[in-house]
């Protein structure tokens, strides 16, 4: 890893969505566990609560003065979210400039995103743009890094798998769980006997994430040469998948244990992230006069 990480865990971000307190705070650790359990070295990265950081509220509202109207509303994710039904609230529209100042509170030069995520970091962009110009140098731009070999994980119903459509599979669900959503696997209607094309197939695209290429030959073989079920396939991939992940379960269970120990990563995490957003806030009052 070249250079300083920040990770954070986006509660303020999922008050658009997320409405009961307790379920948030819920969630916020169950952010914390995952990402901890899953391997996260909080010596090299630098992982907080965003809300342990008011910095950046200050900021996101510096950075709403300069930000034209037109900008937000073209953001596709706005648009994505009402045709999901969420209410089109003033936090749900501003969402941009909140993201905008995450990124640039911590004058952050590389953002890693998947390419469904680049409009954001091209709108902090915009937005720092802006806001330079009329006040001074003040923030570092941004640039998105985008790994095409990266693929989009298929979802249980073959969208891009997201926790906001209910499509995931947990990674730390019970055994009795991950094989129920597994599955509900969407596939086509092709009978028993037909043969059948893993290059097109969601379950063969979840199973190739966790076999090595000869497994993944194998099966493949199989799914043409026809007589194969999906239900087969199914069970292939949940021995994989449950197999996979299970040293992270037996880790999540042991930080379960300790959770004194998980909020002082966050709150270490958050005092290293508040440092350096203290400097670029101050930067940015004097510059626009409110210091």
């Amino acid at each position: 890893m070249q250079g300083e990480a920040f990770l954070f865990i986006a509660n303020y971000h999922a008050l658009t969505t997320v409405t009961d307190p307790r379920l948030l705070r819920e969630y916020t650790l169950d952010v914390a566990l995952d990402f901890l359990a899953c391997g996260l070295d909080p010596v090299r990265t630098v992982f907080f609560r965003q809300s342990d950081v008011p910095e950046v509220t200050e900021l996101t509202w510096l950075l709403s003065t300069v930000t034209p109207m037109g900008l937000l509303e073209r953001c596709h994710s706005y648009k994505d979210k009402l045709a999901h039904g969420i209410e089109p609230t003033h936090g749900l529209f501003a969402y941009p400039v909140l993201m905008a100042a995450d990124i640039l509170a911590y004058q952050s030069n590389i953002v890693p995103v998947g390419s469904d995520q680049k409009q954001h970091v091209e709108v902090t962009r915009d937005i720092a743009g802006k806001f330079n110009a009329r006040f001074g140098q003040v923030f570092t731009i941004p640039e998105p890094s985008i790994r095409d070999s990266v693929a989009v994980v298929p979802g249980i119903d073959g969208r891009k798998m997201s926790k906001s459509y209910n499509n995931h599979i947990e990674i730390f669900g019970d055994e009795k769980d991950t094989r129920a959503r597994i599955m509900r696997v969407v596939t086509d209607s092709k009978p028993l006997a037909e043969p059948k094309d893993p290059d097109t197939c969601n379950v063969f695209g979840l199973y190739r994430l966790f076999a090595s290429p000869e497994e993944q030959k194998a099966l493949a073989a199989r799914y043409r040469a026809g007589g194969f079920g999906y239900a087969e396939g199914k069970k292939a991939l949940f021995d994989k998948v449950h197999a996979y992940f299970e040293p992270f379960r037996k880790k999540r269970k042991e930080l379960e244990q300790d959770l004194p120990g998980v909020e002082a990563v966050l709150a270490k995490g958050a005092e290293r992230a508040r440092a350096v957003a203290r400097r670029t806030l101050a930067a940015a009052r004097k510059a626009s006069g409110i210091d």
